[in-house]
């Protein structure tokens, strides 16, 4: 097929689009052929919530020229394509995708979830941001700028650093988001989560993000929310109030009821789907234009298994939405919250040309995804566009850690038998730390594993400094003698975090990850057993999610042969033996309190309550 001689319209460059615009009002109008023709059987209207009978999409380059009845359309084009037993939906989108979590670089992420029916995603960036926050933009645009059919809008992140107390990869105010806002492919701000220093102007952080939040503003961009733990209507009111206009951090139906309520735009993630989308129809919720359906993280691997965005609208639709509901909430809801209509969300003229097409609508069974206009995915088989891109050494190279880490780096010391230690353990949400006594041996502390009591750290990684931040915690980690393991996804600052029932094998795993520049290393008896390669920026890898998922499952077949510490409170369904949710773990966000972060100057020993800025020592 030969295109029009049209502007690259890959990224929305304001000349581009109207020259590209203008073209298409001429192939409308039939004054100019069209590339193609497609003909379904029929046509979702993401607009209405009906459907077009018997219906034609006429596409000219990557965009919508034409949409009506079959034969309506009175130009000519170069191809006809006919689907007469297939209904077309726009294409799938991402209100708050963080990419960074399911570990491929975009091109591949594009090839793992276009199959999916997702052809566009608003990436919450503040994972890559928080590692190299000056080439953020770039990193985000440079898949797509080399041909990926995958539309990435991103939003750079609210939280870089997550708290005044945190620091190092990247550091973003008002000039650095006035700057991002002038780009058109930026859509807002990302997630603001730091709520303690929205509304408390003593806070460190609370000119920083209201100054983000300002820029925003001024270029007419959406301020996103991450409402954790706001659920008394004074907060919840606040919150709206302040402008931040979303969240997608409801965990009930009542939660979530009060917050669509008084304006927040609702973005429900999977794990509570099932129950607020239950919840909200019993209320009588009719009009779902204020929800849309968030993946948020989900690992390539998960992916692999239980699908992308359309496994969140299966979920939807199997709690009770109707089908045409469901799809609004990955089409047209998220794409109107983020102001994306004039490019994404719906089949309709100036929109780029993504089109989902399903033989069974109930079911979202998918036979083929088009995307810029063209085939991208036929029967799960991803047939689009995968551009080759060579990633610089500012993308691969992340892991500044420019000295061989000792296990004398992990030591805890003390004068005298016992000590007293302050414990956290994964997930601690209590206002203040758990205490508890420790033996001491020969000056250092020393871990109890018979009370789920082992050592934890963090390796500033990105600074230069290799300072290492270490306490003990409990339930998590390996029980087996001289065992370690470490990785470099730590939300939300992704410093380097290992935990380990020695400090040779926590070294061993420490100087490992140097040479490999990020992801997972596993280290058992003095050697490495296994590792997860995450090349670039230490959260991701420049492979397919079929390659990365093959090596997880091998890390985790060397992982279960280790024996693992947990909480017996905690439920299964969060703490399944090998730690993979440490990665969360050191969330400085609200409703977090006490955290063990990387030192600094003001925070020799990297432990601080990141809603006070109150200090204490591990051991005393």
């Amino acid at each position: 097929m030969t295109r029009s001689p049209l502007p690259d319209d890959l990224l929305l460059n304001a000349r581009d689009d109207v020259a590209v615009r203008q073209n298409l009002l001429l192939v409308a109008l039939g004054r100019r052929p069209a590339d193609r023709i497609l003909r379904v059987g029929r046509l979702f209207e993401a607009g209405t919530g009906s459907w077009m009978e018997d219906a034609e999409i006429v596409i000219a380059g990557r965009r919508i020229a034409f949409v009506g009845p079959r034969g309506s359309y009175p130009g000519t084009a170069a191809e006809i394509v006919e689907r007469p037993n297939l209904s077309a939906v726009p294409g799938f989108g991402e209100v708050h995708k963080h990419i960074e979590s399911s570990h491929v670089t975009p091109e591949y992420e594009a090839a793992l979830v276009i199959p999916r029916g997702c052809t566009w995603a608003c990436e919450a960036s503040h994972e890559y941001s928080n590692v190299n926050g000056p080439r953020n933009l770039e990193f985000w645009l440079t898949a797509r700028a080399a041909g990926s059919p995958m539309k990435i809008f991103p939003l750079p992140g609210s939280a870089v650093p997550p708290t005044a107390y945190e620091g190092g990869g990247g550091y973003f105010g008002h000039d650095e988001q006035a700057t991002f806002m002038a780009n058109a492919m930026v859509a807002g701000l990302d997630e603001v989560m730091d709520w303690p220093a929205v509304c408390n102007a003593d806070n460190p952080s609370h000119d920083r993000l209201w100054g983000m939040i300002e820029a925003t503003i001024a270029a007419r961009g959406v301020v996103e929310g991450h409402a954790a733990g706001i659920r008394d209507l004074p907060n919840i009111n606040a919150f709206a109030a302040a402008g931040l206009a979303s969240d997608h951090e409801s965990w009930t139906a009542e939660e979530a009821w009060d917050k669509i309520r008084h304006g927040l735009f609702l973005e429900i993630r999977v794990h509570s789907m099932p129950d607020i989308v239950k919840g909200l129809l019993e209320r009588g919720l009719t009009d779902w234009s204020q929800v849309a359906f968030a993946t948020d993280d989900r690992t390539a691997s998960d992916t692999l298994k239980l699908g992308g965005t359309d496994h969140n609208v299966r979920t939807a639709i199997a709690a009770g939405l109707s089908p045409e509901k469901a799809i609004q909430c990955v089409t047209i809801n998220p794409a109107r919250h983020m102001r994306l209509t004039p490019h994404v969300g719906l089949i309709a003229p100036g929109r780029f040309a993504d089109i989902v097409l399903m033989d069974d609508v109930a079911k979202i069974s998918i036979v083929e995804v088009w995307a810029d206009g063209q085939p991208a995915a036929k029967s799960g088989r991803y047939v689009g566009a995968l551009p080759e891109i060579t990633w610089p050494d500012w993308a691969r190279q992340s892991v500044n850690i420019p000295r061989t880490i000792t296990a004398a780096d992990f030591a805890i010391l003390h004068d005298g038998p016992v000590a007293k230690a302050a414990l956290l353990r994964p997930f601690h949400w209590a206002p203040d730390f758990i205490t508890t006594e420790l033996p001491v041996e020969n000056g250092a502390v020393q871990r109890d594993t018979d009370r789920n009591i082992t050592k934890f750290a963090i390796i500033d990684r990105h600074t230069g400094a290799a300072r290492v931040a270490k306490m003990f915690w409990l339930g998590c980690g390996p029980k087996t003698p001289d065992t370690a393991v470490g990785c470099t996804v730590a939300h939300d600052q992704h410093n380097l975090w290992i935990v380990g029932s020695s400090d040779a094998a926590m070294a061993l795993v420490a100087n490992r990850m140097r040479e490999t520049q990020g992801g997972w290393v596993l280290a058992s008896g003095g050697t490495v057993k296994a590792e997860v390669r995450y090349e670039i920026g230490g959260l991701m890898t420049h492979r397919s999610a079929e390659a990365l998922d093959a090596e997880m499952e091998a890390f985790y077949a060397e992982a279960n042969a280790i024996e693992w510490l947990y909480e017996p409170t905690f439920s299964p369904r969060w703490w399944p033996g090998f730690p993979e949710r440490l990665q969360f773990a050191t969330l400085t966000c609200a409703p977090w309190a006490w955290a063990l972060v990387a030192p600094s100057d003001a925070i020799p020993q990297g432990f601080v309550n990141v809603q006070t800025g109150a200090t204490h020592p591990v051991v005393w």
